[in-house]
């Protein structure tokens, strides 16, 4: 007997939940949550001051963090553009390495950018000093230096640390360019300006867009840098409303500002992304022939790309090992010792809980249609954008409450009082690891699905297999080095982290990144030095990953 198609026609099948839905919904219900939560919060205060924030605070924690965006944006733009011109348009002295170098200050907090520069220029630092003993100044009474720990010093250390992010999408943008177009202008009367106005620019324009949108992304994000300077922005507000004033409602407003300044960068970062795209007019193309600069021009050049690599690297670099070297004791301190070892206990942790789950959810959604990827990953990426005093925000206050209730569940049935497991652990801190940047290991997986021959898998369901078992035998053998590369990039993340490592850790708990924050807090750089260069030379080790990814091959 043939069983009988009884499904009606124009109609698709009907939905069938299984384990591998399920629990990507899941997945994403839980990275979804805190900014859920946040909105909540922000909208059912137990106290509500918004009314007394809009008047008196909140004007002047945005007119800051609006202030550091217009003049982040403005310097990234200009030097990542620049610099990317220079190295892929031009061979100069030193351009080789310098194509690789000026992805360096990628590796550098900018936190730690901030005390080295601080230390570097402050009154007792080496650049006055040497001028007091030149000029013969005595005091600082006899002579005007700029002030150091001011606003405009903030965003040339925020830009430093950020511009790798324009340089390398525009460098990929004019790599991708043709050079027939560029010889086409040259024929025209166009000089070296007029290429880069009228070609150049306006077809790398949308790479770069996306790359000056994270780096405000970032700079909104930022707590250790805006702190150290005196800079009062929103993510400090955060900080200054809910531990201070202890008012979680009146964070969770401000963090709702600070979301809908992400949601316009979102925006702005996926219509970039969306209009980059590069049509080559015929086959014959041939890419672009870099020029040669020698004598004054090249060496202008040369210049110009070693300034902010100086600023973004060898200077936090080189004040960091100098400290480090004048207080050796620093190294074996028991409080370093066990910084390291929280680091690695919650950020290896974090990686590998947030790069299963990445896993898990790109198949499941793959194996759902395409319509649920449309919907759900793009969403889930959202958790990358928020900043990591949000993203704790929105975190700790239900996580207590579940704690509290869990707790007190266990007392009632069994007497014993087991403590509050989440947020009186590291726990909250894996959690919160993990939804920060869910979507740097979602890309990665989801990108190293997309290389997977659809026949593959195909092949191994006619054979019986079944989906657990075609992810493990076809799928994880051949994005071996893509989850590689996912988890040491959110394990490098992880290190960096320092907003939601303050908010969420446990007390008397230090990371490399907080241990960095407090004891350069208290002007003890020396002691500080040995954890900073840690968390520099993890963050190196994804830039020369990147860098390898980015290699031009002959």
């Amino acid at each position: 007997m043939v069983e009988q198609n009884t499904q009606v026609p124009g109609r698709s099948a009907p939905f069938r939940p299984d384990l591998w839905t399920i629990g990507a919904g899941l997945i994403a219900f839980v990275v979804l949550a805190p900014m859920a939560s946040v909105l909540w919060i922000a909208f059912h205060p137990t106290e509500n001051i918004w009314p007394h924030l809009a008047a008196t605070v909140l004007p002047r924690y945005l007119g800051a963090t609006l202030t550091l965006m217009l003049g982040v944006a403005s310097l990234t733009a200009l030097v990542g553009t620049g610099a990317a011109w220079l190295v892929t348009m031009y061979r100069f002295p030193g351009s080789r390495w310098l194509d690789y170098a000026l992805l360096f200050p990628l590796a550098i907090p900018a936190y730690v950018g901030a005390y080295a520069v601080v230390d570097f220029l402050q009154y007792a630092g080496p650049v006055q000093t040497a001028l007091r003993e030149v000029v013969g100044w005595t005091t600082a009474r006899d002579y005007w230096f700029p002030e150091i720990r001011s606003r405009w010093l903030a965003i040339v250390v925020l830009s430093a640390a950020l511009y790798p992010y324009v340089y390398l999408l525009a460098r990929a943008a004019f790599r991708e360019q043709s050079g027939c177009s560029y010889e086409v202008a040259r024929a025209l009367g166009c000089g070296p300006f007029g290429v880069f106005f009228r070609v150049g620019l306006p077809l790398a324009r949308p790479a770069i867009a996306a790359g000056v949108a994270l780096a405000l992304m970032e700079t909104v994000a930022d707590y250790g840098t805006v702190q150290y300077f005196g800079v009062q922005t929103l993510t400090t507000g955060i900080f200054s409303t809910w531990l201070n004033g202890n008012n979680a409602g009146g964070a969770a407003q401000i963090a709702g500002v600070v979301l809908a300044l992400i949601l316009i960068l979102v925006g702005i970062e996926r219509a970039g992304r969306r209009n980059a795209r590069f049509h080559r007019i015929s086959r014959a193309d041939r890419p672009v022939a870099p020029g040669l600069l020698v004598g004054p021009r090249g060496m202008l050049a040369m210049v110009l790309c070693l300034v902010p690599f100086a600023v973004g690297f060898v200077l936090p670099v080189a004040v960091m090992l100098w400290h480090g070297m004048k207080k050796p004791e620093a190294w074996v301190a028991p409080g370093l010792v066990r910084a390291l070892g929280n680091t690695l206990i919650v950020g290896g942790a974090a990686a590998v809980m947030t790069v299963g789950a990445a896993i898990f959810l790109v198949y499941g959604v793959r194996m759902a249609g395409r319509g649920a990827a449309r919907i759900v990953l793009p969403l889930t990426t959202l958790g990358y954008a928020a900043p990591g005093a949000v993203l704790a925000l929105g975190l700790l206050i239900p996580l207590a409450a579940l704690d509290h209730r869990i707790a007190d569940g266990i007392l009632g049935l069994t007497g014993w009082d087991p403590g509050l497991l989440m947020t009186g652990t590291a726990g909250a801190l894996v959690l919160a690891y993990s939804v920060r940047f869910f979507g740097v290991a979602q890309g990665a997986v989801d990108a190293a699905f997309g290389r997977i021959s659809p026949s593959l898998p195909m092949a191994a369901r006619s054979l019986g297999r079944s989906p657990g078992g075609t992810l493990r035998s076809v799928h994880l053998p051949l994005m071996r080095a893509s989850v590689a590369t996912a988890l040491l990039v959110v394990f490098v993340d992880c290190v960096k982290e320092l907003p939601a490592t303050l908010l969420l850790r446990p007390f008397n708990y230090n990371t490399l990144s907080t241990r960095v924050f407090e004891l350069a807090s208290l002007e003890r750089l020396s002691e500080a030095a040995p954890a900073a260069l840690m968390v520099m030379a993890v963050g190196l080790s994804a830039v020369a990953l990147l860098a390898r990814a980015n290699r031009v091959r002959p």
